[in-house]
């Protein structure tokens, strides 16, 4: 599991926070925005609709050992081979349109134009969300041109595109949500993705999976992880992804480089990962994953490391099937070693939780966590990406074998320096909020991250006999999952512990992160919703319940109030030990709901506090956020690796290049790495 979409620093400074102001310091917080962008212009690469898009830097490269920076070049080849798939996965008629949009822009010359100027944003929009719909609200963009000007856009550039396709971009009826999560409705049916096939319905895909599943199976598999749900002679079947099944192209490339990889694994573990991936994905067995999951925990020595496959399942309703995503790292030795400790002290955080002691681990083992430096990403972890990840997913590997956990040190490095005071100035409710928030959210959002990683997805355990959280908690899993390593992390950051052990200097770090999270779950990421949605996202809903939860259930003590100030509304914590004993109930109630398979309750916490936005709230997030022209989303561009040959065609180096705009980029891959189209 991962932890989305921009760190808690940089929320903490950009997304929450501040005392009433007038039109004088509404115009310094834009000031500031600019100088900001005109600053980091070295990170800033582009801007466009809700979205800025960033650049990262990587730290010794040059000082890898050729071998190394091979295994960095074949494993990034691998990753971005499979980018073509999760555009797949997002739409059916993405590839075609993607292609389409690559052959208008790389052709088109008139770029004062002004209706071109909208068909651009559009299509990087498109571009930035793998597909026609919003990569975290789902619903399917709004062109601002029209139907006969993209038309002639067309036929002007020698691109071409279906009647279907097109007609699936303009009349907004059609394919409205990439994912709906209303428990009221068929989620499959409604949602735009392609993961099933036509026909096939919400009740027939559970109904098929109850007759599968053996309950009573110890070690089960992740079914339906790695394939397309279609109807085959009137029965449900599983295409399954695979060299020479569905996606069989783009694999057979990734196959293909990750043998190229093997030659330059840097030890024998890391080696059998590697074989077994490529077996797993010639074959698509879905035991051989379990497998490579085992080998791949338990590949921890090396400087290189990679996250690649069918992994996360937030892109279906119903979380059973998973999209294509790569991460590249390097270790960042120095920042590492700082954070081991984490890892070193995984048993006592279990042992101090404020869980039941039943749903305790006896023995916490083989947790690993390192900072490391992305070197390069692809699918849904690109161009928007996670800031932390903690795998495997299957909870039975994670009990027996342990978990890796990282955090994406140069990705988090690069938000802070993009960030800026303009939402720390509007939404914080003081001046003591505003200092502690500017000393300490950086910390603060490193160790959260690190403790929801390390500690909140590693604990816990489910009662014998209880199957899988994705079984038994359905659409509501990943939700709750997300809260509860949230919770963990919240409740320890309170801890005179992480002052003992040297993470933190006081603990005013941790009342900063208890600032920073109350006010992004009950405010601030609210700019991202449209007025009138509701949540669906998986995070920001995980983060609204746990806000909202301890909100109301702190009222009869004033844990936390909510001010009125001047019409404008701010929350105001006053008794920090208070709302950490709330923080450890809400974790010690979702984690019995895991560990029992409790629905009912997972339901209900989620749709009572989770879901529902106060329209009036939500509108006046919005007028305040506006003024501050901040995006409320942000994504990178890639290096891009060269390999270095001498006279006599040997490799000698690899070259790494970081200077690639947006819509060059994603020209760059729609000509290197398509395959699918």
């Amino acid at each position: 599991m991962r932890k989305n979409i921009v760190p808690f620093s940089f929320l903490a400074l950009t997304l929450t926070l501040s005392a009433c102001k007038n039109e004088h310091s509404e115009q310094n917080n834009m000031k500031e925005t600019e100088e900001i962008a005109e600053n980091n212009s070295d990170i800033i690469v582009d801007r466009f609709a809700d979205i800025q898009v960033l650049r990262y830097d990587i730290k010794g490269f040059e000082n890898l050992s050729l071998n190394q920076k091979l295994l960095v070049y074949y494993l990034s080849e691998a990753g971005h081979y499979g980018r073509d798939i999760h555009y797949d996965q997002n739409f059916k008629y993405n590839l075609e349109i993607r292609k389409a949009f690559e052959t208008i822009v790389g052709n088109y010359k008139n770029e004062k134009n002004e209706d071109y100027q909208k068909f651009l944003t559009f299509a990087k929009q498109f571009w930035f969300a793998n597909g026609l719909h919003h990569h975290y609200g789902m619903d399917k963009f709004k062109p601002e041109f029209s139907k006969e000007y993209f038309q002639k856009l067309l036929k002007e550039n020698n691109a071409s595109l279906s009647n279907e396709a097109i007609e699936a971009i303009f009349n907004p009826s059609l394919y409205a949500k990439r994912k709906v999560k209303d428990s009221n409705k068929d989620m499959i049916a409604a949602s735009a993705n392609n993961f099933y096939g036509e026909g096939v319905t919400q009740k027939q895909v559970e109904e098929y999976y109850s007759k599968v599943i053996d309950k009573n199976d110890h070690e089960p598999i992740e079914y339906g992880l790695n394939s397309t749900m279609i109807l085959k002679d009137g029965k449900l079947a599983e295409d399954v992804w695979k060299s020479g099944g569905r996606y069989g192209k783009a694999m057979g490339k990734m196959i293909e480089n990750l043998k190229e990889a093997v030659k330059y694994a840097e030890n024998e573990p890391q080696k059998k990962a590697l074989l077994k991936l490529i077996d797993y994905f010639r074959t698509g067995d879905l035991k051989l994953w379990n497998e490579y999951n085992i080998l791949w925990t338990h590949a921890t020595e090396g400087d290189i490391d990679y996250i690649l496959g069918f992994i996360e399942v937030y892109g279906d309703a119903i979380g059973k099937r998973a999209t294509f995503e790569s991460v590249i790292e390097i270790n960042d030795f120095e920042a590492s070693k700082q954070m081991s400790v984490v890892a070193a002290n995984a048993q006592w955080f279990e042992d101090n939780s404020s869980i039941l002691p039943a749903h305790k681990k006896a023995k916490v083992t083989g947790v690993s966590y390192k900072v490391v430096q992305v070197a390069s990403e692809s699918g849904d972890c690109s161009p928007s990406t996670p800031i932390g990840v903690n795998l495997p997913n299957n909870e039975w590997i994670r009990e027996k074998h342990g978990s890796k956990s990282v955090s994406l040190g140069n990705i988090i490095t690069a938000y802070d320096k993009a960030s800026g005071p303009g939402m720390l100035n509007e939404f914080a409710h003081d001046e003591e909020e505003i200092e502690r928030g500017k000393k300490h959210a950086a910390l603060a959002g490193k160790l959260h991250t690190a403790l929801h990683e390390v500690i909140g997805h590693a604990s816990g355990q489910i009662n014998k006999g209880v199957g899988q959280p994705n079984e038994t908690l359905k659409n509501f899993a990943s939700t709750l999952e997300e809260a509860r390593a949230d919770l963990v992390a919240l409740y320890f950051l309170l801890d005179e512990k992480l002052v003992n052990i040297g993470l933190m200097p006081s603990l005013e770090v941790g009342k900063a992160e208890y600032d920073s999270y109350i006010r992004n779950g009950l405010l601030t990421q609210l700019q991202r919703l449209e007025l009138g949605n509701h949540l669906e996202e998986e995070h920001m809903q995980n983060r609204q319940l746990v806000a909202a939860w301890v909100f109301e259930k702190g009222q009869k003590d004033k844990v936390i109030e909510k001010v009125i100030k001047n019409g404008k509304i701010y929350y105001d914590i006053k008794d920090y030990n208070k709302l950490r004993v709330l923080f450890g109930e809400l974790l010690r109630e979702i984690q019995r709901i895991k560990s029992e398979g409790d629905y009912a309750a997972g339901k209900a916490l989620v749709e009572n506090y989770g879901t529902k936005v106060d329209k009036a709230t939500h509108e006046q997030v919005l007028q305040r956020v506006k003024p501050l022209n901040i995006a409320p989303y942000s994504g990178f561009v890639n290096p891009t690796y060269e390999l270095v040959k001498d006279a006599n065609g040997k490799i000698t180096d690899v070259k790494l290049i970081n200077k690639q705009g947006f819509v060059e980029q994603m020209l760059y891959y729609g000509k290197k790495y398509a395959t699918l189209i």
